[in-house]
């Protein structure tokens, strides 16, 4: 299971500023609990879990098999919360440089032409036996009017349809609302295969939906271990919430205290993009009227030859959250050399996963020596059944946390707001 330790951080706070921001974050849990809190319409990520769907697990888990076996490439094309799910789990439990399987690509997250301009070439240029690369591609969008996945959409969509024809809806998945919008006309006019992103599901709390489902089981991962960790840390908050309560409850008393960053760090480059997929999470939901902790991602020990001395002596406006994974997960240890040219023979012996937890636990010491309160959260290991557990854990994080601020989780209305600027520079009507 998840656990968290806020001991490092609760000394920062006294105790009748954190008692009284407990006091919130219990009745934010019964808020979500009984869905009387605003947009309560929109809490679907937690009823997939109650009752969970496994035909559509077994749908999800065939075609992916499927899909596997035949493609070269498969294409994830959608924004936010239409691809970072499924980033932040494929790049956690693959291999980092044999993929067993297509190779797993990314479009529609940016508009930088270049970008899009060399995939389209790399798409188009045969394999080592001269063969064409077999192509998969699915585009991610509840509305399908997203300009930046839409963009991408409209050039893959021609690239895969001049390849294969009349079989180009064999290669092409659409995940989107179940009605309306324009993929569903494309689909309708096409024949594209469809998935559903569920109605009171948004894009951040999607990725245990089709929408990030579908690909991560492309790419070799057993989504119903992923699905079930999660339903898992479902019943077992349902049952007894306190560790995520009193880490709410320290997160808004620590915001109460003027603190405005949230730096997630990991001593694993597996879990970055988890990093960036909770990022998304809290930033679009506790980012509004004024309020919400930034929340920032650092790889470590990379980033502490870069950020590492702001975090430990510039200004004290930051908060620091380490996700770490207690069991190894690599035998590779340090060899010996009898010349000892660099050194290193005092650490003959030891793997390079306690080189690492070392430090981590000094960084850890020396941080919060410097006034930063630090916040651990604890996988038991790095698997499919855990990263569900987390999942979850950081989504009904985002609900208490959110709540007891008095603002709305789920809403985004300041992400319209540079979408009318911008359609209006680009001239649309």
């Amino acid at each position: 299971m998840i656990k968290s330790d806020i001991s490092l951080a609760r000394k920062f706070i006294d105790d009748s500023t954190y008692l009284h921001s407990r006091k919130k974050a219990d009745q934010a849990l019964e808020q979500l609990r009984h869905g009387t809190g605003p947009g309560s319409e929109w809490l679907g990520w937690r009823d997939i879990l109650a009752e969970p769907n496994d035909a559509k697990l077994e749908q999800i888990s065939e075609l992916g098999e499927q899909i596997r076996s035949k493609a070269d490439v498969f294409i994830v094309c959608g924004i936010g919360g239409s691809y970072l799910g499924a980033k932040a789990v494929i790049d956690a439990l693959s291999d980092h440089f044999d993929q067993d399987g297509p190779e797993i690509l990314y479009a529609g997250h940016h508009m930088g032409g270049k970008y899009l301009e060399q995939m389209l070439s790399h798409l188009k240029k045969p394999k080592k036996d001269g063969s064409p690369k077999n192509i998969y591609l699915n585009v991610i969008s509840k509305s399908g009017s997203t300009l930046e996945t839409a963009l991408s959409f409209r050039m893959l969509r021609e690239l895969i349809e001049d390849l294969y024809g009349e079989e180009a809806y064999e290669h092409i998945i659409c995940t989107t609302g179940k009605e309306g919008g324009l993929l569903n006309e494309m689909i309708e006019a096409k024949g594209y295969r469809k998935f559903i992103v569920p109605d009171d599901v948004g894009g951040r709390f999607s990725v245990l939906t089709p929408v990030g489902l579908v690909p991560i089981a492309v790419a070799g991962i057993d989504i119903k271990t992923l699905f079930y960790g999660a339903v898992t840390a479902y019943n077992q908050f349902e049952e007894n919430a306190e560790d995520l309560v009193e880490y709410a409850a320290l997160r808004n008393a620590i915001h109460e205290s003027g603190k405005t960053i949230d730096v997630f760090a990991t001593f694993e480059p597996e879990l970055a993009s988890i990093g960036g997929w909770i990022q998304q999470l809290l930033g679009e939901s506790e980012g509004k009227e004024g309020k919400g902790i930034f929340p920032t991602v650092a790889s470590y020990s990379t980033d502490l030859h870069s950020l590492g001395q702001f975090i430990q002596q510039g200004q004290r406006s930051l908060m620091e959250t380490f996700i770490i994974i207690e069991k190894s997960f690599s035998e590779l240890s340090v060899n010996e050399l009898e010349e000892n040219d660099d050194k290193l023979n005092y650490l003959s012996g030891k793997s390079f996963h306690e080189i690492n937890a070392k430090a981590r636990e000094g960084t850890i010491e020396a941080h919060s020596e410097g006034a930063v309160p630090i916040v651990r959260i604890y996988l038991e290991a790095l698997n499919a059944e855990n990263i569900g557990q987390l999942i979850y854990f950081f989504e009904l994080l985002t609900g208490i946390f959110v709540y007891s601020l008095n603002v709305n989780p789920f809403n985004q209305p300041g992400v319209e707001d540079y979408k009318k600027a911008m359609y209006r520079l680009l001239g649309k009507h």
